[in-house]
This record gives structure tokens, C-alpha cells and sequence, in this order.
């Protein structure tokens, strides 16, 4: 699997941004997707997670209420939604893919993922 982050850019504090990561194979549908992201001088952390099927979600306690994860199968993309962005946001995200993960706090561990995305830059200003 191939993984095409995008959809990051400069918004201002308050405002909303959707992230995409496209992803290339025919088993896609069979995958748990993740985003995860790195702040400048910070080590990389859990955002989101979404089950192959898209029943279970999971999120990293800061983004609950403001992130939203959702993926379109037929589409091959999982998808990020983010609003209420905050300048603390501000980081590189990554898209993440393993057909083994189990949604949940497994899958807040990065190195149960097989397949990762090259990082879209997302910068809140204040």
C-alpha cells in the first residue's frame, strides 16, 4: 500500500482544515487507517484512528470533539477533519496504514504500522 497525504496549508487560529491520504491497492477496505503528527522538536504522537470498515474510531484525548477521522473505501482515501485548530496543531501530519491494527489503544503505537504517508505541513498561526 501507497499513501498520499494532503490538504495541508497556513490557517489562521479558530479555522478548519480537512486533511486527505489517498491510497493506492486493491485491499485498501482491509486496512485500520491513522494520523499521527510531529511538532518541530517534538517526537511523533497519536491522533486518530479508523477501522477497516469505518465503525470504530478512535482519537488521542486533545482531539476528541475537534478532529474528526472518516475514510470512503470506494475512494481509497481516509480523511481528517479538523476544526477549532489551534496554534499547538501546528505539526506535519502523517497518514498510517496496517491491516492488523485494532482500533483502539493499539493503535496509538506507530510501530504497529506497516505503511506510512510522506507528512502534510499544517501551520496555525495566531
Amino acid at each position: 500500500v501507497q499513501l498520499q497525504a494532503s490538504g495541508g496549508g497556513l490557517v489562521q487560529a479558530g479555522g478548519s482544515l480537512r486533511l486527505s491520504c489517498a491510497a493506492s491497492g486493491r485491499t485498501f477496505s482491509r486496512y485500520a487507517m491513522a494520523w499521527f503528527r510531529q511538532a518541530p522538536g517534538k517526537e511523533r504522537e497519536f491522533v486518530a484512528a479508523i477501522s477497516w470498515s469505518g465503525g470504530s474510531t478512535y482519537y488521542a484525548d486533545s482531539m476528541k470533539g475537534r478532529f474528526t477521522i472518516s475514510r470512503d473505501n470506494a475512494k481509497n482515501t481516509v480523511y481528517l477533519q479538523m476544526n477549532s485548530l489551534k496554534p499547538d496543531d501546528t505539526a506535519v501530519y502523517y497518514c498510517a496504514a496496517d491491516p492488523t491494527v485494532v482500533v483502539g489503544i493499539d493503535s496509538r503505537v506507530e510501530e504497529r504500522y506497516d505503511y506510512w504517508g510522506q507528512g502534510t505541513l499544517v501551520t496555525v498561526s495566531s
